[in-house]
């Protein structure tokens, strides 16, 4: 009887287990979640009023193959510093793409990788800037963008804060890098050349003076997020490299083709 008993306590507490995973499932729903991102192209920008880019493709088709499509209404594009601390303070939101490092690694949860990135110091080819160091960037003009990982990069690598030029748009600093404003621009280096274009800035004028990083960029989901939301949008990725399309590539091949 004793052990009857005890069996029948074993199977509620069981069952209420599984009740209370169930339910807390079904509150971990990527249609609660507020995605942020900035003008990176071609990973993420606007174009024509609408939000486009490779990592917007990616974060549709992964929601939608774990039966929960994110929709465009939860995408907001707006300066890239002001994405970062929102991400940072408010619960349920994600920012993208965000590269993955050391400094940032214990700040969000993170989903990837979306791709990868090579982060660069841009010169004028008329300029004959060298760089055979880090700290040789200190005693020239340095523009970045505000908290961006080309900004964070620097400023581990012991560059003085004093040596940069902080802006919110890669195009002011396009624009200043052909005026002679500053001497270097540190940035995505598909992104900024593709950033100059749309100012009329020709990105061929520029070069690559040294690699700050390579890396891989990812959704970073604010640590206070229900790590099932992360789970769902992690696993809608690996079904996304994994599932083929018509053209024999993954979907996921088949959208970086795209751009």
């Amino acid at each position: 009887m004793r052990n009857m008993i005890a069996y029948r306590h074993l199977m509620t507490v069981i069952l209420l287990g599984t009740l209370l995973s169930f339910s807390n499932l079904a509150r971990a729903n990527l249609s609660e979640i507020s995605f942020y991102t900035e003008d990176y192209p071609p990973a993420n920008f606007r174009v024509d009023g609408q939000i486009a880019g490779y990592a917007i493709d990616i974060l549709m088709e992964a929601s939608a193959l774990v039966d929960e499509p994110v929709d465009m209404s939860q995408l907001t594009l707006q300066p890239w510093a002001r994405s970062y601390r929102t991400v940072l303070t408010q619960k349920n939101s994600v920012l993208f793409s965000t590269t993955r490092s050391e400094h940032r690694e214990n700040l969000f949860h993170w989903v990837g990788p979306i791709a990868d990135i090579k982060v660069v110091v841009l010169a004028r080819k008329d300029s004959g800037i060298t760089l055979a160091s880090p700290m040789d960037m200190a005693k020239y003009r340095i523009g970045v963008i505000r908290d961006d990982i080309g900004e964070q990069s620097l400023l581990s690598m012991g560059i003085p804060r004093d040596s940069m030029q902080e802006a919110s748009y890669v195009t002011v600093l396009a624009e200043q890098l052909m005026k002679k404003r500053i001497d270097l621009l540190v940035y995505s280096e598909r992104a900024a050349y593709w950033w100059a274009k749309q100012v009329g800035v020709d990105p061929t004028l520029f070069k690559p003076v040294y690699v700050v990083r390579e890396g891989e960029v990812y959704f970073a989901f604010n640590k206070s997020t229900d790590p099932k939301v992360v789970d769902k949008l992690q696993l809608g990725l690996d079904m996304l490299r994994s599932t083929k399309g018509e053209s024999g590539m993954s979907l996921y091949e088949e959208i970086l083709s795209r751009y």
